[in-house]
C-alpha cells in the first residue's frame, strides 16, 4: 500500500466511526455514558457559580444596606409626614365640632351678641385660674364681659387690651357668682377656689337640695345674664347648727381643654356695691 491509499482508509475509518458515534447517540445509546462524563464538569460548574455569586453577594452587600437605609429613612420621613397631618385633620375637626356646637348655641340664644374667641394662653400661677384669648377692646369687648361655651358659662373678662383679654374663670378663688337651684328654687352663691373646685354657700337650711340638682346664673348682682347653665351639685354638706348649707358643684364646662370660646357682647354688667350698706 502506498501512502495515499493508507490515508483514504483512515479517512473512511473516521468517518465511519463518526457516524456510528452519532448514531448511536441519536438512538440513546450514550445519554448514560454521556451522564457519567458530564455530571463532574457540571458538579464543578455549579460549585464555582455558587462561589462566584457569594462573592458577587460580598460586593454588593453594603450598596444594598445604604440603599436600605436610605428607603428607610425615606420612608420614616413619608410616616412622620403622615401623621403630622392626621393630627392636623384631628385638630380641624375638633374645631369644627366646637364651632358648630357654638353656632348651635348662639342661634338658641339670639337675643345676645356673640363674638368667638380663641384661647391663647394661660395663667402660669396655681393659684390663679385665667385664660388669655385673642380678642380685645379693637373687638368691642369690655371688661365684665360674660363669656360661655356651648356647654355653659365659663366666666368673665378681668382685663382688656386692643387685641387681647384675660378671662376670669369660674374656679378663680375670687369668683363669686349668684346663682338659683332650678328644682330647689332657691338662690345660692357660687365660689371658686385654690384647688379649682367650686362650692355653692348660702343654700337656705329649709331648702332641699339633692345631688343632680342644675345650677345656673340667677342676674342678681348685676354681674351675669339670667340662666346660663353652670353645672350641678355632686354631694351636699348640711348640720344643724350652721346657718346655711354647702354643696359641692361639678361645673358643666372643661376648663382644662378650653380652645374656643364666646363672649355676650350686648350685656353691660352692673356695679350696685355702692347701694350695698
Amino acid at each position: 500500500m502506498n501512502i495515499h491509499q493508507t490515508r483514504s482508509l483512515r479517512t473512511i475509518v473516521v468517518v465511519l466511526l463518526v457516524a456510528g458515534v452519532l448514531a448511536l447517540a441519536l438512538g440513546g445509546y450514550l445519554a448514560p455514558v454521556a451522564r457519567v462524563a458530564l455530571n463532574p464538569l457540571i458538579e464543578a460548574q455549579t460549585w464555582l457559580a455558587e462561589r462566584y455569586a457569594a462573592v458577587q453577594k460580598i460586593f454588593a452587600t453594603p450598596r444594598d444596606l445604604a440603599q436600605l437605609r436610605q428607603r428607610n429613612e425615606e420612608l420614616e420621613a413619608e410616616v412622620a409626614r403622615l401623621q403630622a397631618q392626621v393630627i392636623e385633620l384631628q385638630q380641624q375637626n375638633s374645631e369644627i365640632d366646637i364651632l358648630s356646637a357654638l353656632v348651635d348655641f348662639a342661634r338658641a340664644n339670639p337675643a345676645s351678641d356673640y363674638v368667638a374667641a380663641n384661647v391663647i394662653g394661660r395663667d402660669p400661677s396655681p393659684f390663679l385660674h385665667y385664660v388669655i384669648i385673642n380678642r380685645g377692646s379693637d373687638d368691642g369687648l369690655r371688661r365684665g364681659m360674660p363669656v360661655v361655651t356651648a356647654q355653659g358659662l365659663v366666666g368673665r373678662i378681668a382685663a382688656v387690651i386692643a387685641g387681647a383679654a384675660r378671662v376670669q374663670l369660674l374656679t378663680d378663688p375670687n369668683s363669686v357668682v349668684n346663682v338659683r337651684l332650678q328644682t330647689a328654687k332657691a338662690s345660692a352663691v357660687l365660689e371658686g377656689s385654690l384647688t379649682g373646685e367650686m362650692t355653692l354657700t348660702m343654700i337656705p337650711q329649709d331648702v332641699n337640695v339633692e345631688p343632680g340638682e342644675l345650677i345656673l346664673t340667677s342676674g342678681l348682682g348685676g354681674n351675669y345674664p339670667s340662666n346660663i347653665l353652670i353645672g350641678q351639685v355632686t354631694g351636699v354638706r348640711s348640720r344643724s347648727f350652721d346657718l346655711f348649707q354647702t354643696a359641692s358643684v361639678q361645673p358643666v364646662v372643661d376648663f382644662a381643654r378650653l380652645e374656643i370660646v364666646l363672649v355676650i357682647r350686648n350685656f353691660q354688667p352692673v356695679d350696685i356695691s355702692p347701694l350695698i350698706p
